[in-house]
């Protein structure tokens, strides 16, 4: 089945389907269908919490939540064609182009009022789920890029600050960077990198280049995009300061960092609980991304409660986005600090602006490159990351692997006829 015939089947089935929503309320409780995914237990753990305490304050809403552990979004595809998707489910940014421009989501415009506080979101999330002057969705968290370092090993190599440009990044990865041992293999790398497109967009943003065009036609292999994208090449082939995680058996950048493999790496704030949950040990900082060109950089990623245009019970599912989103709800979801809260109100009361750990990704948000381009973004991302990776162990040179890239996405995008 080509992808047009899927995207015209989902607004079909949903036409359809508007007409036969079966009845899901008993002895007046309505029950409401909630999915999403987890980055480890304790996520799990803080939103069951958090329903529990949303159904305190609603008795006659029962959440019946589902963890969707592997293919989220082909799954929740799946499942919109089938009639059988979720009240509501969460959405990341950069695959709400496709949901809303197809009409499987509800439009929230109409049960949005004026105590919702919209005002008291970050705009730039707030944005990314608005689609024809239409509003999709309500961000629930955030996450920026930034660098963390080891404070012993920056000492160690006579370094008192963290680099403020990438230049000095590229100069302070060599000092971290120690001598082969008896493998053949370095001790200890500057920096630990990740090489995927949603990593490295920020990295093309530098040099005022670009994913995609207006129709969502590639264009990462233009001058100006191979621009920052060489910088990451040259550090990982030339100076040989970079390193991968599966270059040192790490499963991450941050377990690269906690293991003492790598003086930075550039990582989410997701880090920090991770590295002081399981490598204690470790005395780390963090610090915003150093300049690139000139300019600040990093990504900034944000996740969304929305309804399903099929939801059986609309009222109630929008109850319960309206509390998750509100700020007695994101302020418990976002205590543990895997995920920022989305809400200015919410960041100072629980004191991450004032944290010098967080404050670096909460500074980020202002200038980030977020991870949103068009409803062509998966198909570019998948091309993308295959050749620049060859690239990147030197199979083939950077222009040329993007190049490549950039005509097999556009062909399969004009296939698809998006």
């Amino acid at each position: 089945m080509t992808k047009i015939l899927l995207r015209w089947l989902i607004v079909l089935l949903v036409i359809l389907s508007l007409t036969s929503c079966k009845n899901t309320s008993t002895n007046g409780i309505t029950t409401v269908t909630l999915s999403g995914w987890q980055s480890s237990p304790t996520e799990k753990q803080r939103i069951e919490q958090v329903l529990k305490d949303f159904k305190t304050t609603h008795p006659h809403i029962n959440v019946k939540f589902e963890v969707i552990t592997d293919q989220y979004m082909d799954v929740i595809r799946t499942r919109l064609i089938g009639d059988a998707a979720p009240d509501v489910f969460y959405l990341d940014a950069s695959e709400a182009p496709l949901l809303m421009s197809n009409g499987v989501l509800e439009p929230l415009d109409n049960y949005i009022t004026p105590d919702l506080d919209l005002a008291d979101f970050k705009p730039g999330f707030l944005e990314a789920f608005k689609y024809n002057g239409k509003t999709y969705g309500l961000p629930k968290d955030f996450s920026t890029l930034g660098l963390f370092y080891n404070k012993k090993l920056f000492e160690k190599a006579g370094l008192s600050t963290p680099p403020q440009t990438w230049d000095e990044l590229e100069d302070y990865s060599q000092k971290l960077t120690l001598d082969r041992n008896q493998d053949g293999r370095r001790e200890q790398y500057g920096l630990g990198i990740v090489p995927e497109l949603p990593r490295q967009y920020f990295m093309i943003k530098a040099f005022d280049g670009d994913l995609a065009n207006e129709k969502g036609y590639a264009t990462f292999a233009s001058p100006n995009s191979l621009k920052g994208l060489q910088d990451v090449i040259n550090q990982y082939r030339k100076d040989r300061s970079s390193v991968v995680p599966s270059d040192v058996g790490a499963s991450s950048a941050s377990e690269m960092l906690g293991q003492g493999r790598v003086g930075m790496v550039i990582e989410g704030n997701w880090a920090i609980p991770y590295l002081q949950e399981t490598f204690p040990s470790i005395e780390f900082a963090t610090t915003e991304i150093p300049s690139i060109n000139g300019k600040p950089g990093t990504m900034a990623y944000t996740v969304a409660y929305v309804m399903n245009k099929q939801a059986k019970h609309k009222n109630e599912a929008w109850e319960l986005i309206s509390y998750l989103t509100g700020k007695e709800g994101m302020k418990a979801w976002s205590k543990g600090g895997v995920v920022l809260p989305t809400r200015n109100s919410v960041l100072a009361e629980l004191g991450y602006d004032n944290s010098p750990l967080y404050v670096p990704f909460i500074r980020g948000a202002e200038y980030a490159t977020l991870w949103q381009v068009q409803e062509t973004l998966p198909i570019i991302v998948t091309h993308f990351n295959n050749q620049f990776l060859s690239a990147l162990i030197g199979e083939q040179i950077l222009q040329v692997a993007m190049n490549k890239a950039q005509r097999l996405a556009n062909e399969e995008i004009q296939e698809a006829n998006y």
